[in-house]
């Protein structure tokens, strides 16, 4: 079996809610494009996935895709998949970490399908559920948050993350609120996202300490590694920082010896795909940390990241990022939380989850190919 070419079909993804969760994405709404990305083999077996976000355009990725990833990968065995993974990280300095991402999950896809069985099944299944928390946007106000964590704790989900406003006062009054309205059972996590100075997140962090709350993520700047050793010292709720700053396997290793964070982060899409997470993972087990999973910000990176969350003992949740209206789109049936705050693991074989081809064909922006035609 060879690889014959890939393509990138870019497909608009309207009617997205105004939605902000942090600076970083400020606040996003209306239309993006979503690239459906296929790696084809001689044997007419293909391997998909999703690039791209409500925030994050996979125009702005889908011809680096063509021009630097494809070449790396065409006229090479599919099952190479290891051999593959190193030829595209070679390219890191020129593509973007969620293209390269995109081609790791599509040949993650491939190689299910192959086999016939699920990502999670090649990986070695460790187990066959996995409870959900609810994340949030940035709510309009402390009684916002509090009745939407309400009706998820109602639910029976497992617990409910905070992106609060991002200015220290009205965070702490945020998280008082939630801790009110769902009392003390309940497990609630402050998401930050890289807002506060060092003495900002120590006075954060201690109220949330005493509100009780699960874990403290991203406090400060996703470069400050000093500053989270120094924080991690002074608190004792559980830090989890290296969602984004760490790119590869190696660059964690600091952040582990320094002792900067209790708990590693990523998604395939910040972090390269299947293969450098499943690295990580072990390597969190290794030091005895979890690896928490991020959501993937499309619906098939959410279907990776289960597929992976499944087969690794030492992460605790599958996050669900709000509003569903900005997270799922082009999948005939999306990931669902069960009556239980549970995700049932898929059993079909690569992804498992049907991709809605009428929608794309319906929307469709552009083809592009490796094999050196275009449709626009």
């Amino acid at each position: 079996m060879r690889i014959t070419d890939v393509t990138v079909t870019l497909f608009s993804w309207d009617d997205i809610p105004p939605t902000t969760y942090a600076a970083h994405t400020g606040q996003f709404a209306g239309s993006s494009q979503l690239g459906l990305v296929t790696v084809n083999t001689d044997e007419n077996i293909a391997g998909h996935a999703f690039l791209g976000s409500a925030s994050w355009s996979a125009a702005l990725d889908a011809q680096m895709v063509i021009d630097k990833l494809a070449p790396q990968i065409v006229g090479h065995d599919p099952l190479d998949r290891e051999a593959l993974h190193q030829a595209l990280l070679e390219r890191k300095r020129h593509v973007t970490l969620r293209s390269i991402g995109a081609v790791d999950v599509a040949l993650w896809d491939l190689v299910g399908k192959v086999a016939g069985l699920p990502i999670h099944r090649l990986i070695g299944t460790y187990r066959h559920s996995v409870a959900a928390y609810a994340s949030s946007a940035v709510l309009d106000s402390p009684e916002a948050y509090a009745a939407e964590a309400v009706s998820f704790r109602d639910r029976g989900w497992a617990a409910y993350k905070i992106h609060p406003p991002r200015r220290p006062d009205d965070d702490i009054d945020v998280c008082a609120a939630v801790r009110s309205a769902v009392g003390d059972d309940f497990k609630l996590m402050l998401d930050s996202t890289w807002s506060y100075g060092y003495e900002d997140a120590v006075r954060v962090g201690r109220a949330i300490e005493e509100l009780g709350f699960h874990w403290y993520e991203d406090p400060l700047a996703d470069d400050d590694m000093n500053g989270y050793v120094k924080l991690r010292n002074k608190l004792d709720i559980p830090i989890l920082a290296t969602e984004y700053g760490p790119e590869t396997l190696q660059d964690y290793q600091p952040w582990i010896t320094s002792g900067a964070t209790d708990m590693l982060r990523g998604d395939v899409a910040a972090k390269g795909g299947i293969t450098q997470m499943l690295k990580t993972a072990h390597l969190a087990e290794a030091f005895r940390m979890n690896y928490e999973i991020h959501h993937g910000g499309n619906s098939l990176n959410n279907v990776a990241n289960l597929q992976l969350l499944l087969a690794i003992p030492n992460t605790t949740f599958f996050e669900v990022l709000l509003p569903d209206g900005a997270q799922k789109y082009g999948l005939v049936d999306d990931i669902e939380v069960d009556e239980h705050g549970m995700v049932r693991a898929p059993e079909g074989s690569g992804l498992s989850y049907q991709i809605d081809h009428d929608l794309i064909d319906d929307k469709m922006v552009a083809v592009l190919s490796s094999a050196g035609t275009a449709t626009g």
